[in-house]
């Protein structure tokens, strides 16, 4: 995964200039999920993955799909993407491009995952205390995750924290050992 990054991160970057450029990055953000969906779908995966579709072939059924959902940059990047054999990267870019949107917007996406829900306070008040600890405004996923025994696992980008009984029990175990 980590080469994926390092391989879509110019394109994410260059993306993200160009929406930054134009006061577009909702249109690209959209662009980018569409163009993710479609590759993630098993018909459209086998077909991009054959080597005996040529570069035209397959340029020509993604701007087919893509007619209507994304603008003419949107169609030169495609072309761009399948000329240089980086079709493959989409999601990757679409990943690292929200990244960039959420911080130049100032929030954090954060992935929340607890042995319990919460209740409605218990969130806010979660979330406040994360907003403090992050100095960024925080946007909550919450995952329910019943093998984390108690407590919380949070991911903020390239952040963990974890808080769950389960981590601190593997913590002892490795301790003990």
């Amino acid at each position: 995964m980590s080469e994926l990054a390092t391989l879509a991160r110019p394109y994410a970057a260059a993306v993200f200039k160009r929406a930054k450029e134009t006061d577009s990055t909702e249109k690209w953000s959209q662009h980018l999920a569409f163009m993710s969906a479609v590759l993630i779908n098993e018909d459209i995966s086998v077909v991009v993955d054959n080597p005996n579709v040529t570069k035209q072939g397959l340029t020509a059924l993604m701007l087919d799909i893509c007619q209507g959902q994304i603008d003419s940059e949107g169609e030169n990047f495609l072309k761009l993407l399948i000329h240089n054999n980086r079709l493959a990267l989409v999601s990757a870019i679409a990943g690292l491009f929200e990244v960039y949107k959420a911080d130049d917007e100032g929030y954090v996406d954060v992935e929340v995952s607890t042995a319990y829900a919460f209740s409605e306070e218990a969130q806010r008040d979660f979330v406040a205390t994360l907003e403090k600890m992050l100095s960024k405004k925080v946007h909550i996923t919450e995952i329910v995750d019943k093998s984390l025994i108690g407590g919380v696992l949070v991911r903020a980008g390239d952040q963990v924290i974890d808080g769950s009984i389960r981590g601190q029990l593997q913590q002892m175990q490795k301790a003990l050992q």
